[in-house]
């Protein structure tokens, strides 16, 4: 016999019903984990015998060097694509980009009124 089925007796015998309850809930406790346990063994050495480890997971794909300009633009459909100068100016990356100041009346909308 277990000790917990002991302590459930022997609290049981002496009129402890409540610690005899809690005796009987570790018994069934202790029971049910040792049968799970020789449970996932079993099921684990069926599952896992005879299999091999690999010895690397799934190729890597093969990347290319990425080119930081591009002089052909290739479009979805493998033609490449042109661009013609249409005239407009191009922003340069220095250039400041000037935001509307909050007096300007056309952000009556968004401020908050007094």
């Amino acid at each position: 016999m277990s000790e917990h089925v002991k302590k459930f007796i022997d609290d049981l015998s002496n009129g402890k019903n409540a610690d005899a309850g809690e005796a009987f809930k570790d018994a069934l406790r202790a029971k049910v984990a040792d049968g799970l346990d020789k449970q996932r063994v079993d099921v684990a050495s069926k599952i896992f015998n005879g299999v091999e480890a690999q010895p690397f997971s799934d190729p890597k794909p093969a990347v290319t060097d990425p080119n930081p300009e591009t002089d052909v633009v290739i479009d979805t459909k493998g033609q490449e694509v042109g661009f013609e100068p249409n005239g407009n100016e191009q922003p340069k990356p220095e250039d400041e980009i000037q935001l509307d100041s909050p007096e300007d009346p056309g952000h009556e909308e968004s401020q908050p009124t007094t």
